[in-house]
């Protein structure tokens, strides 16, 4: 397929795909696995915060830096000298949920989602040995960019031996990014601001991490998505939160999908909420592509449907019943992509 300037736009999903964002309720990672393998189009290895330390997801993505231990002080995740007991609690939650996926996921052949921390929100939340956030030192953070790329290329091929019937997709996640732009990240202490970082220089250090991905996609729930800093650093698929668009940000949307950049929408919260029809909970969609004047028929193919951030907050119900009426108003997109 191409996009309406010509680019190729080959995706690892089929029309009408949904997905998750990431994190799930509890602390059963194998009933959360069956889940997104049942229930969604492009399933995903879920995160379980609720199982503590180490299965958040800056403990989760510091599990796979290479050369740069971590621990955990009462003011959260700093560097050390040697990993501390709350790293190997970290490693050994992810190691086991693999291990889970591989039991899962045999024979699976299609596409699948891994999530990783971005290295900008990873730099304005992790400290150095010395007590300020890593992203206060420019030579610290060039060292954190490139311990997290090579990290992230050995887990990539562990996945990959893993589930080598996937199409593996890699959601990096910068919920963090618009603030380091802006120049809004608290220092350690907190009685401070750290220095806004230019879009340049953050788009390199995104793109270092990027690179080492099959089909890197970026996430950001947060306002203010930087679309043409994704799409600089090399981003094939942009997740946000529907909810959070405004018409100020529609040509910069435009722009994305002429690129041919996938979007991912998330169109229901990501707590516990009634949950509307699926044409309802399809029409932010639609409404926005009709905007944007777009092909019809191109719609299911380039935009995916999500909640709007994890569910983590979410009762294990909840969170089955969200993903299903994704995926039900995803199909609505491919089967009706004009109605009102």
């Amino acid at each position: 397929m191409t996009s309406k300037l010509g680019l190729v736009t080959d995706f690892p999903w089929d029309e009408g795909a949904a997905t998750g964002v990431g994190s799930h309720p509890g602390e059963d990672g194998l009933s959360a696995l069956k889940t997104v393998f049942d229930e969604v189009p492009v399933p995903y290895l879920p995160e379980l915060p609720g199982r503590g330390v180490g299965a958040d997801m800056i403990g989760r993505t510091a599990s796979l830096l290479v050369d740069l231990p971590v621990e955990v002080q009462p003011s959260g995740w700093r560097f050390s000298d040697r990993p501390g007991r709350d790293f190997k609690r970290a490693r050994d939650h992810l190691l086991r949920d693999l291990d889970m996926l591989e039991e899962v996921s045999q024979g699976y052949t299609g596409a699948l989602k891994i999530q990783v921390c971005g290295p900008w929100t990873l730099a304005g939340a992790v400290e150095l040995r010395h007590g300020d956030k890593t992203l206060a030192d420019k030579g610290a953070v060039r060292d954190l960019i490139d311990s997290l790329a090579d990290g992230l290329a050995a887990h990539v091929a562990d996945v990959r031996k893993r589930v080598p019937g996937a199409g593996l997709i890699v959601q990096v996640d910068e919920p963090g990014l618009p603030g380091v732009l802006a120049g809004t990240v608290p220092t350690a202490s907190g009685f401070g601001r750290l220095a806004a970082v230019e879009e340049q220089p953050a788009a390199d250090g995104l793109r270092r991490v990027l690179a080492v991905t099959p089909f890197p996609i970026v996430h950001c729930c947060a306002p203010r998505v930087p679309f043409s800093l994704f799409g600089t650093a090399g981003a094939r698929g942009i997740s946000l939160d529907a909810s959070l668009l405004r018409r100020a940000d529609e040509d910069r949307i435009g722009e994305t999908v002429e690129a041919g950049i996938a979007l991912l929408l998330g169109v229901l919260p990501g707590v516990d909420s009634r949950l509307p029809e699926p044409a309802a909970v399809a029409h932010p969609a639609r409404e926005l592509w009709r905007r944007l004047g777009f092909r019809p028929e191109e719609l299911a193919r380039q935009v995916l449907l999500t909640p709007s951030c994890g569910l983590a907050g979410a009762s294990p119900a909840y969170a089955k019943a969200a993903l299903v009426r994704c995926r039900e108003a995803a199909r609505v997109l491919r089967e009706d992509p004009e109605a009102e």
